[in-house]
């Protein structure tokens, strides 16, 4: 976890994206014509850091209109409470994760009451397909569930040296290697979710590839090569984006042979 949240200077990242997380979480900063988004805030002790990241680049707090997530977890949306409050924007939220913002993260359907997080009142709930505009600037949220009910993949498209470039910000999507898709009474939806959440990845248009952790992306690796000068620009990456999908993909296989092997129902 401290190595999760070890500071890591913020950057440019492409168009009107910056990188405003730490070494291990990712929170971006997505600028409009009037004002800015921010997605995912990370732990509840790492509000100071991000705020401190957004200032550096040059952004007031109060700038800030809008509040997205990835998911209502401790380590990706923390920190919401404390954003919320520091900037005065607006709490944007997946119908499905809104109760767990609210409640602060109790009775959480794979980690109940273990990760509890201040709780934030959500000003907008939405639903799968459905977009945040800001300045001419459109995010398209995606239902991607299966680790938590409301995981969300968010979508947009960005300018950069006059070309436009479709631009993935992948909730979590990978499930982990020993999870029991099935006999969850908290979560009895969990395969038909990580079903759905497979159906939907392939579909996605993905030219340049971010996700809600640094390590899923080679975030530091990219970083140094674009201060380097690295021409392309290396988050624009499709084959990696491709890559990581297909990476959770064979996860999921491997968990539905597992399952059937067990006699699980519903594999």
């Amino acid at each position: 976890m401290a190595a999760m949240k070890e500071p890591f200077p913020p950057f440019h990242i492409i168009g009107n994206i910056y990188y405003v997380g730490s070494q291990g979480i990712a929170c971006y900063i997505i600028r409009t014509k009037k004002g800015e988004i921010l997605l995912d805030t990370g732990y509840p002790d790492m509000a100071s850091q991000i705020e401190a990241n957004i200032r550096k680049l040059g952004f007031r707090l109060s700038g800030v209109r809008i509040l997205i997530d990835s998911h209502a977890h401790i380590d990706h949306g923390g920190g919401m409470a404390a954003l919320k409050s520091a900037t005065g924007a607006k709490l944007v939220a997946m119908a499905e994760d809104a109760p767990y913002f609210e409640s602060g993260g109790h009775h959480d359907v794979v980690f109940g009451d273990r990760n509890l997080f201040p709780p934030v009142k959500v000003d907008r709930i939405i639903h799968d397909g459905d977009t945040v505009k800001l300045g001419g600037v459109v995010l398209t949220a995606h239902l991607t569930p299966g680790h938590t009910p409301g995981n969300t993949t968010w979508t947009m498209d960005t300018k950069d040296r006059g070309k436009t470039y479709h631009v993935v910000f992948f909730g979590i999507v990978t499930p982990f290697p020993n999870m029991k898709l099935t006999g969850n009474p908290d979560y009895p939806n969990m395969k038909a979710d990580w079903d759905r959440t497979m159906r939907v990845l392939p579909t996605l248009k993905c030219d340049v590839f971010l996700a809600s952790n640094g390590s899923f992306f080679d975030m530091e690796k990219k970083h140094d090569a674009l201060l380097k000068g690295a021409s392309p620009n290396p988050f624009i990456d499709p084959a990696g984006c491709k890559a990581f999908m297909d990476r959770g993909e064979s996860t999921y296989q491997k968990l539905l042979q597992g399952s059937a092997q067990n006699g699980a129902p519903g594999t």
